[in-house]
Formats: C-alpha cells, structure tokens, sequence
C-alpha cells in the first residue's frame, strides 16, 4: 500500500498531526482544498494553552511564533453586577505564561514552512476530497486536483477539517446541541495596556471572553442570544463600543476602536463513538464547543498529539485497525468529555437569569478564588486537558 496515511485537511491540527507523524519516521500524505498560502493573511485571532506551545515546541515551531504571540499571564473572572470575582496567575502554577494568543495566519505559515523541510510528508494543496470510503481491509478517498479526479487507498484516513460534512461517509454522525446563541468576534484597542491580562466577563446578557493580542488590542469573543447579537452587528462602531464599555466595565479604560465584526451560530456538538477501521476524526471535525473557555483548538492538538502516540505504538499490518482506533478513542475519552461538559456546564450557569442564582454564582466566584486545590485543578485542565 504506496499511502499508509492520508490525512484530509491540512490546516493548523492536521499540519501539526503530520509533523508529529514525520518526527517518528511515519510518511503522509496531506490533502488541503486551499491554495498554499491562503491562510497566511487570516488575522482571526487563536487562543493556545501552555500544553499546546509545548507541542509546537517539541515540533521546533514555537520559536518562530513566539515573537508574534502574546502571553496571557492573568485571567481574570468576573460577573457584571456583583462583587464576585477570581483570579489565576501563571506564576502561582510555575508556568511562564497560561496561554498565548496568535492569528490563524501566522501559525499555519510557520507549520507549513516546517513541513516543506519534511521529506516524509506529501503535502498537496488544492486538493479537494470529494468522497471517503472505508471497509475493513482499508480506507480510500477520491479527490479533485486542478480539475482532474484522483483516488489514493491507504491504511488510515485522518480527516481533520472541521468545516467538512460527514453525512456521506458511512459510519459517521455527530450528536448537536444548538444553543441558540451566535458568538461576535472581531478585535478592539483600549486606552489602557493589557498588562498580559486576559478577562472573562459573564453578564446577563451572555459571556464575554477578552484576550490580550498586541500592545494595547484585545481579541473579543461575545456570545449571547441571536437577536442580542444580531442587534450588536448592525450599531455603527461608536455605538458598538459604548454597549461594550457598559457590560464589560472600566478595568483598561476606554475602548478607542474596534475592527471588522463577524457572527456566527453556536452549538456544541461530538461525533459518535466510532466501530469502524482505517478512519479516524479529530479537532473540530470531532468535536465542536462553545468558546467560552477557549478549549476547542487545544483539544484538537491533543487529539493529533495522542493519534501520533497511538500510530508510533502500532506496526504497519495493525496500523487503522479497529484495536488502534479503539486504543487512540479510549486516550482521548476523558480530555474530550471534561472538555464538553466544562464549557456546556459555564455556558447554562452563566448564562441563566432564575431569581437568585446570580448572587449564588457571586458567591462561587469568590468562594473559587480562595479554594487552591479547585483552582490548581482548573489550570491543569486548561493547560493540559488532563
């Protein structure tokens, strides 16, 4: 068999898949639907745990990021309306940093220049896959190259491209929660630093996640009801900024400006448990959560991380085969389940205005700040996941 993986999507979790892969000897093939280069100029910004700057790191591709990342040292968690509040330090953890925010951009740009240096990987892009096929000898896909047809049979199908439908690959469904909520993200500048600090802001109105990206910007994240969102897409920038200032408070004074505003619908999905060989999902083809805590693109990683360590423990005759798949399900079952339930669980407690309950979440928030064994927790989750 000329192709023992194929791995479809090449964005930032499959390119980071096939490296690990080619660091451990392992040749792939990556099919990518876009042009080279095309993600260079994506300015949405990522939000990466400390876990995941160490696996760029393992891969030798953090020190060309590092200089266009910006740390977040503090989160900071607050409800609008009370006096509740918490706070987490990397230094109380031992940690340089809980986690750094870069652009989608700059990322896929440095990994697609660490795989060109690799021998091992058959990188292709414009490459559309247009059907994938499995049984129990193997798996297939069929894709579209600068308008001609092509079919490539190998052991294991990675796909890894979130935006991709599985209705019409056999075995395959996702269960899907939708909240009824859109997320708002764009970027704004404040008229005081950030001083490293990222804010979690829950209001009555939904959440809002601020991360620091630059000297004095900020990358946002609001998510609320689709009328409410929907309402905020159309004021003019002022206007837009003035509600903004109202729920999020004076803490880095006032907002001077904000960019380009896009929505989109919420909902938390995952794929069912898979009985099946020589195909694999993982990141957010996978599965889908809210980005309330910002877990999503790190679960991804972990997802290729723990794929790479199943693939290396396995000879060619059982590599794809259903104990491997079955073996790399199981690694990944807790991360991906505590990740799920943590975000679905922020999303109601927060976002639910029954009489009384916000001054019971005021009273967790400060009772959570001086509990260091939940806090210690919270932090290796979302460093590590586990």
């Amino acid at each position: 068999m000329s192709n023992a993986i194929i791995i479809v999507g090449g964005g930032p979790v499959g390119a980071t898949l096939a490296l690990l892969l080619a660091r451990q000897g392992a040749a792939v093939t990556v099919l990518e639907a876009r042009k080279q280069g095309a993600a260079y100029s994506e300015s949405r910004a990522l939000a990466l745990s400390f876990g995941s700057r160490r696996i760029l790191e393992k891969l030798g591709v953090w020190a060309s990021l590092a200089a266009s990342a910006t740390a977040i040292n503090t989160i900071h968690i607050s409800q609008k309306g009370s006096l509740g509040r918490s706070r987490l330090h990397a230094h109380d953890y031992q940690q340089e940093a809980l986690g750094y925010v870069l652009s989608y951009g700059a990322l896929s740009a440095a990994l697609d220049s660490a795989l060109a240096e690799q021998p091992l990987v058959n990188f292709i892009f414009e490459a559309s896959a247009e059907a994938i096929q499995h049984n129990a000898r193997q798996a297939s896909v069929t894709y579209r190259y600068h308008g001609e047809s092509h079919s490539l049979d190998c052991a294991l199908i990675v796909l890894a491209d979130g935006g991709r439908s599985l209705d019409d690959i056999a075995g395959l469904s996702k269960e899907t929660k939708a909240y009824g909520h859109d997320a708002l993200i764009t970027k704004v500048s404040a008229k005081l630093p950030h001083h490293n600090i990222a804010y979690e802001r829950f209001t009555e109105k939904g959440p809002m996640a601020l991360l620091p990206n630059g000297e004095r910007d900020f990358s946002l994240v609001w998510t609320g009801k689709q009328a409410y969102i929907g309402a905020l897409m159309t004021l003019s920038d002022a206007e837009f900024l003035t509600q903004f200032h109202q729920q999020f408070g004076d803490r880095v004074g006032q907002f001077l400006s904000v960019e380009k505003r896009m929505a989109f619908p919420l909902k938390l999905s995952q794929i069912k448990t898979l009985d099946i060989a020589h195909l694999v999902v993982i990141g957010n083809a996978a599965q889908t959560m809210h980005p309330v805590a910002g877990q999503g693109f790190n679960v991804g990683l972990r997802d290729a991380e723990s794929l790479a360590q199943c693939v290396a423990s396995s000879n060619l005759a059982s590599l794809g085969s259903k104990k491997m798949l079955e073996a790399y399900q199981h690694s990944r079952q807790s991360d991906t389940k505590g990740g799920l339930l943590f975000t679905d669980f922020l999303v109601n407690i927060f976002s639910n205005d029954l009489i009384g309950l916000s001054s019971l979440r005021s009273a967790g928030l400060g009772l959570f700040d001086v509990i260091k064994p939940i806090k210690q927790h919270l932090v290796r989750k979302m460093s590590f996941g586990k």
